[in-house]
């Protein structure tokens, strides 16, 4: 693989084939192209399959997503993503049947109280008639209109500014659960700064959580929805494959190689060039290399040239992920399913973080009369339920499920998805850390990373880190 199709051409790899290397691939080609640059460029993928923890599928008219099932809108670089790739026109939002969600407290499900979100309530009717706080906690909870800010310059853990502002028993019965849902890590060691910014500045701006929500509500239009704000999320009529589908169609065949294990990246010095070794005795020489893999795996690569920044690659954490979709008869299911879904405390002691209600969360998901339940298990107490069957693992799913959802028989059918280090964790210091990094990387030209170990974990985050990726290996052609 040493050949090049222009002798006069510069070469850029591609390492990764998620989402994020998929995406840095596809622009180095559309922008060459456009800038009429001569350029081989080559996308090696460990698996045998491109995409990463994306992944649809379609069986007996069931579509089941093996990861996430939604973008957020908010962030515009998945949605003009879709617009450049011509597939906006198959994007899709929620239904808006049921505009709310769940909390499991004291072994049942209750509502969202409306205009609570993530932590902290924008209406007082709603949080005073809900039975999940107790009068205390919703006196504790109103002291967040008095206390002062703290210094904005201190890092301070999801938990301890949930704590100091609302209260514990805010934290444990509704934010430690909502925030569990998306990162699947121990807020205590999670930065507020570099995972839920937007409450740090309403702290400082606002000098209370609550007043600043209640100020965002009355100058916007949104919805009085319990829990996320479900309007704001896309997916596609056949599922988040689609995107992937579609990058991959864009890039041609002769430049994706599957099959292809990096084993290591080095620095020829004197030719100021990337020799990239893979499969234990095959290589490649380059111009530019884009890392599009975890964190975690990208520092053993790198490590040759370059110990500071896979020192400080390898200190971001990840957490593993368990998907379980499973399918009923809607017979079966005694809860009327009206809502979009629940999340779980840890303090209620299940095997599950979340569920989703996938056949009322968006349309045309099921035949008539199907359910499709989406399930996430929880790894924090006990990593090793990833190595268990598939078998036991929907059995752990079902013991929840059975008794908060009134579930009777077997499902139809399921399906379980394993991911391991699928999900970076921006633990305290995570922005200090990710600025370090980047210094670094600003020293070897032809040199980027991308995904989501620097700025956010969502799908949006990892397609505007891979075009920033880009952006700077053309800045080094340039120069």
């Amino acid at each position: 693989m040493t050949e090049r199709q222009n002798p006069n051409a510069k070469t850029a790899i591609v390492i990764g084939g998620g989402i994020s290397g998929l995406t840095a691939c596809y622009k180095l080609i559309s922008k060459s192209r456009k800038r009429d640059l001569p350029l081989d460029i080559k996308l090696f993928e460990a698996s045998s399959h491109l995409g990463g923890v994306i992944g649809t599928i379609k069986h007996n008219g069931v579509l089941m997503e093996r990861g996430p099932d939604a973008f957020i809108s908010t962030k515009p670089w998945a949605r003009d993503l879709c617009q450049e790739l011509g597939i906006a026109g198959q994007l899709v939002g929620t239904t808006d049947r049921y505009r709310r969600s769940f909390v499991v407290h004291d072994n049942s499900l209750h509502a969202t109280p409306k205009g609570f979100y993530m932590m902290a309530p924008s209406m007082i009717i709603p949080l005073i008639r809900s039975p999940i706080f107790s009068l205390k906690g919703k006196l504790r909870m109103a002291m967040d209109l008095f206390l002062p800010p703290k210094d904005g310059n201190v890092d301070e853990s999801l938990e301890s500014f949930v704590v100091r502002r609302l209260g514990r028993e805010v934290f444990e019965r509704i934010a430690q659960p909502m925030i569990g849902g998306i990162y699947a890590a121990d807020p205590s060691k999670l930065s507020l700064r570099a995972t839920m910014p937007q409450f740090h500045d309403m702290e400082q701006h606002h000098e209370s959580i609550i007043r600043a929500l209640v100020y965002k509500k009355k100058n916007s239009d949104q919805q009085d929805a319990g829990g996320p704000r479900y309007s704001l999320f896309l997916s596609f009529q056949s599922g988040m494959q689609t995107l992937i589908e579609e990058l991959s169609r864009r890039i041609p065949k002769d430049c994706i190689v599957t099959g292809a294990e990096v084993d290591r990246v080095s620095l020829q010095s004197k030719e100021k060039k990337w020799l990239i070794d893979f499969n234990h005795d095959q290589h490649i020489e380059a111009d530019f290399v884009c890392v599009a893999l975890p964190a975690c795996h990208a520092s053993g690569i790198i490590k040759s040239f370059s110990p500071k920044i896979s020192e400080l690659l390898s200190s971001v954490s990840y957490s593993s992920s368990i998907t379980v979709n499973l399918v009923f008869r809607r017979e079966q299911i005694g809860h009327p399913l009206d809502g979009m879904g629940f999340v779980v405390p840890s303090i209620e002691q299940k095997s599950i973080l979340a569920c989703s209600f996938s056949s009322v969360k968006f349309d045309n998901r099921t035949p008539e009369n199907i359910v499709l339940l989406r399930a996430f298990v929880d790894l924090s107490k006990d990593s090793d339920i990833i190595g268990e069957t598939e078998e036991q693992i929907i059995e752990l799913v079902l013991h929840d499920l059975n008794a908060l959802l009134d579930i009777r028989g077997y499902p139809v059918d399921a399906l379980v998805s394993k991911y391991d280090n699928a999900i970076a964790q921006y633990y305290l210091g995570h922005i200090d850390r990710v600025a370090q990094i980047e210094s670094e990387v600003a020293n070897f030209s032809g040199l980027a990373f991308a995904g989501n170990a620097f700025h956010g974990v969502g799908i949006p985050d990892c397609i505007n880190s891979a075009e920033k990726a880009v952006a700077k290996l053309f800045r080094d052609f340039d120069s």
